[in-house]
């Protein structure tokens, strides 16, 4: 009899396409095995308790910021027994997202983090280049405001958190990853906070309501969206079917590139899998080099080091992972504690009401102690 494990990704060919696409692969080596694939929207990906999608699927391909509940709860088997891998495989500190109280709960298959894309057609016509810091950017947006173009941001509930989380990050002054500790400093705060009402002087309004994908979707569609400071990066709309191909960047922030918050998924095995050789086999699968250049061939945003140098590739994306490199190897890995996700949930919510002046800013830092408090 055949072996059938269910799947549950994300919704957007990112992430579906690798997966389906590659199964002939696997396939190939383990006939006796099937997969069945689900996928779920952005928002359920953020926040759907992994606990309760491991009740009902195999395979998991999930968030870090989920580690500190699942190493508490025993619902997700760990992956200490896959011998030989390490952190200098995977980009950036990809590996690392995934560990947590002694042991590895999910293997890295995606990377990503925030960083800037462009139109390169606008650019072109304003005569500009990507902007390597924030006074640059700021000078591009009067630039493009003079012609009528603007300049882009995702601000809709946790991606204003995660644009507050890179800032202060790059400033040196990173918020607490550990819950017994102050959240942050509010002269920081206050400067973060400054930075991103200075871009939103250049950008249209519509951006509180943008997610990442939305925003990409946004800058392909219109042409009037010339560049975006900071964005989780979708490579495959750098691809040629694209009806306005995007070009991605180093994070331009106020002291460099560094500080960009890690995002990324890593495929994870339900501690209620009654097959779990197959859910191993497949994890291997899906880590091996091979795979990995084979999920770029499909939409894939690989999280192994090599395909990110590999000149076919980034020629296939717009040269957006040599490009974002420097960005994707200076990550600040955001909070993973057990009851992490609920605070993300209700600050991306208070930071994007504050941004639109709905909080004060005094209210919400200390909304934010208390809810990092757990209080």
């Amino acid at each position: 009899m055949p072996v059938k494990l269910r799947g549950m990704t994300w919704d957007h060919r990112r992430a579906t396409d690798p997966l389906t696409h590659t199964m002939p692969l696997f396939q190939k080596r383990h006939p006796d095995i099937d997969i069945e694939w689900s996928a779920r929207p952005l928002a359920g990906f953020e926040f759907t308790s992994v606990d309760a999608l491991a009740e009902d699927y195999d395979l998991i391909i999930l968030d870090h910021p989920f580690m500190g509940a699942v190493a508490s709860s025993g619902s997700l088997a760990s992956l200490n027994e896959i011998d030989g891998l390490s952190r200098e495989q995977f980009v950036g500190p990809s590996l690392d997202t995934y560990r947590m109280k002694g042991s590895l709960w999910a293997l890295p298959v995606d990377a990503a983090c925030q960083i800037a894309v462009s139109r390169p057609d606008l650019m072109s016509t304003l005569g500009s280049e990507a902007p390597k810091s924030w006074t640059e950017l700021i000078a591009l947006g009067a630039k493009a405001r003079r012609k009528a173009m603007r300049l882009a941001i995702g601000l809709a509930g946790v991606h204003s958190l995660m644009t507050f989380f890179t800032l202060r990050a790059n400033l040196g002054t990173p918020c607490a990853t550990a819950q017994e500790e102050p959240f942050a400093d509010r002269h920081t705060a206050r400067a973060v906070f400054g930075l991103i009402r200075e871009l939103l002087e250049f950008c249209p309004p519509e951006v509180y309501g943008w997610n990442s994908i939305r925003l990409h979707d946004e800058m392909v569609a219109r042409d009037d969206l010339v560049f975006c400071p900071a964005v989780y990066c979708y490579a495959t709309y750098a691809e040629s079917d694209q009806r306005r191909p995007l070009r991605f960047h180093d994070l331009p922030g106020p002291t460099g590139s560094s500080g960009s918050t890690i995002g990324g998924t890593g495929l994870a095995i339900s501690s209620k899998c009654k097959h779990r050789q197959a859910a191993f086999d497949y994890l291997r699968f899906a880590a091996e080099l091979s795979t990995q250049h084979a999920f770029a061939e499909h939409h894939g945003q690989p999280a192994r080091r090599e395909p990110w140098l590999d000149e076919a590739i980034n020629a296939r994306f717009g040269g957006c992972y040599l490009g974002t490199l420097a960005t994707m190897e200076g990550c600040w890995i955001r909070p993973r504690y057990k009851g992490y996700l609920a605070f993300q949930d209700r600050a991306g919510e208070l930071v994007e009401a504050h941004l639109r002046g709905d909080v004060s800013e005094d209210a919400l830092l200390s909304k934010f102690e208390r809810m990092h408090a757990g209080r």
